[in-house]
């Protein structure tokens, strides 16, 4: 996962996406969707992660993160490792993944051609993580990150989305993280 961006002081507050080789969208389905959840909600409650605003895409994730107990770039390391391994074995003993063969395929010439893997890459290598030292940052990339499904086409307003902090930030409800609002 060596990058030349690097983190900077893990206390602020850093914009940080993770691809998915090849832009597959596994994340078109929800399942796979629950994985990343299940890590971020691991990492906030055991190697302090902040979590700051958050949302998956179908073939990527960004988040807004800081901590003041661990480091940032061991934290991405943990997330997408962790994430990596359920995500490559939920689609190999899946019964039902019409794709299966297909990603399966892709991941594992990806993890064939980098030697920092055995067997299988399911995330892109680099992460490219933007310190957000300004008021002016933070609110560009919560903006971007927020209307990043309406964009899409996935919904009509950024709080509609399911997986996405958006809820936290423009209503009075609370999603599926917890959020420390920036």
């Amino acid at each position: 996962m060596s990058s030349k961006y690097k983190p900077g002081e893990d206390a602020i507050a850093h914009f940080i996406t993770f691809s998915v080789v090849g832009w597959i969208d596994v994340f078109s389905r929800e399942h796979y969707k629950e994985i990343i959840i299940n890590s971020l909600k691991y990492c906030q409650e055991n190697k302090g992660l902040k979590l700051h605003a958050w949302v998956i895409m179908t073939n990527h994730v960004h988040l807004i993160i800081s901590t003041d107990t661990n480091r940032i770039e061991w934290l991405v390391r943990d997330i997408k490792k962790y994430s990596s391994k359920q995500i490559i074995a939920a689609i190999r003993d899946s019964t039902t993944e019409s794709r299966k063969e297909w990603m399966l395929n892709i991941f594992s010439y990806a993890g064939k051609s980098n030697s920092n893997n055995k067997d299988f890459q399911f995330w892109k290598q680099d992460y490219h993580p933007i310190e957000l030292n300004t008021t002016i940052k933070c609110k560009d990339r919560l903006d971007y990150l927020h209307e990043n499904p309406v964009r899409s086409g996935l919904v009509w307003e950024p709080w509609h989305y399911k997986y996405s902090s958006a809820i936290d930030y423009y209503t009075n409800e609370h999603g599926l993280l917890k959020v420390e609002h920036l």
